[in-house]
């Protein structure tokens, strides 16, 4: 019994620790006008996080596209992206909750940016922000949306309809190079498929060859 008790106590003493103090941050957007209509954005300085999506009840932009379905997935950031997220979070320090411009801007959704860690915490949340930095966060996380929807789209594509991955795939590289999809390597593994797959178009490989370089992968 005794061997038994100091074998699940080295078990236990083995497991990874989590701390309340562990720093995480997170985007938590919403928009019943969109598909998906409210997603969010969990991660941690080293880059590993966790996306989450819910399509909602907005239609798809045409009867012809492939919606991305409902995502509840692990996600990997570059650690430097993730890194200078904290950093400006812990500049900016939205202890005080009040981001909102309350300028006359159309509505783009709400976002509630959120961050914990050793060093304080912090939330607030707007439409557009009074900060051009926190803005410029905003747009930048929401490219990273875009990014890992993006990826979904290309493994439905694949499964369900080949033949549109040329048009997406020219998409990526354009708004890869453009700023409105960012941090590529958080869809590494299906580039990868789509490069070394010889069932689908040569552009299709070359292209994803190109997003993977971009990647840094």
């Amino acid at each position: 019994m005794r061997t038994g008790l100091l074998a699940l106590a080295m078990a236990v003493l083995a497991l990874p620790a989590c701390s309340q103090s562990d720093p995480v941050f997170q985007i938590d957007f919403s928009n019943p006008a969109l598909s998906p209509s409210h997603w969010t954005l969990t991660f941690h300085p080293d880059g590993s996080g966790h996306f989450r999506s819910e399509r909602g009840s907005a239609p798809a932009e045409s009867p012809q596209s492939l919606d991305a379905p409902n995502l509840d997935r692990d996600i990997q950031l570059s650690a430097g992206f993730a890194q200078r997220v904290f950093q400006i979070a812990y500049r900016h320090n939205w202890a005080g909750g009040e981001c909102e411009s309350h300028i006359k801007v159309a509505f783009q959704g709400w976002k509630k940016l959120s961050y914990s860690g050793a060093d304080g915490q912090g939330a607030c949340t707007f439409n557009f922000a009074k900060d051009k930095e926190t803005q410029a966060l905003a747009d930048s996380l929401m490219a990273v949306s875009g990014t890992i929807l993006e990826g979904a789209r290309l493994e439905m594509m694949l499964a369900h309809d080949r033949l549109s991955l040329d048009r997406e795939m020219e998409y990526l590289v354009e708004a890869s190079g453009d700023g409105r999809i960012q941090q590529l390597c958080a869809i590494r593994g299906i580039l990868e498929r789509l490069a070394e797959d010889p069932d689908v178009m040569e552009r299709v490989r070359k292209r994803a060859l190109l997003l993977l370089a971009r990647s840094g992968g």
